[in-house]
């Protein structure tokens, strides 16, 4: 429903919340901050993975589905998508470990498939008998069968 006519507070109001991050750039440096705070002093290991709910909230988002939603705004896809993928390569290295259940769970919420998907082809095959090189009794035995449903034996 419309604001009533002459209620000042819908005055210069252009609808929604103010943006959170007003370019590129500031963003990529908040996201850069988050997979520095999630690494230990020496750069070698995780003190924890990071994880993309972790990462919203770390940028102000009130959850995983408002980073997404940011993301359709051209000027952040990239930065944004290249965080995603950087969890996402996380995930994929926990593979190599010995329990990846949680890895696999992951991945498919990050649209990967555990299946095996085989494409294949049928190619229609007529074959034409002419009928003038049989005999008739040939024929008759070949017509019984279609009619049966069986085969020529």
């Amino acid at each position: 429903m419309a604001a009533p006519i002459g209620n000042r507070y819908a005055v210069g109001n252009t609808g929604g919340r103010p943006p959170m991050y007003d370019n590129a750039k500031e963003l990529q440096e908040r996201i850069e901050a988050y997979f520095i705070s999630i690494w230990d002093e020496d750069k070698k290991e995780w003190i924890r993975r990071p994880m993309i709910v972790d990462l919203a909230l770390f940028l102000g988002f009130a959850d995983k589905m408002s980073l997404y939603e940011y993301a359709k705004k051209k000027e952040f896809t990239y930065c944004i998508k290249r965080a995603l993928s950087m969890v996402e390569s996380e995930y994929e290295s926990m593979l190599e470990s010995k329990s990846v259940t949680g890895a696999i769970f992951a991945l498919k919420n990050m649209k990967w498939k555990d299946k095996t998907e085989v494409e294949q082809t049928v190619k229609d095959v007529t074959n034409e008998i002419d009928l003038n090189e049989l005999d008739n009794r040939t024929i008759t035995k070949l017509l019984e069968s279609f009619n049966k449903g069986g085969s020529t034996g």
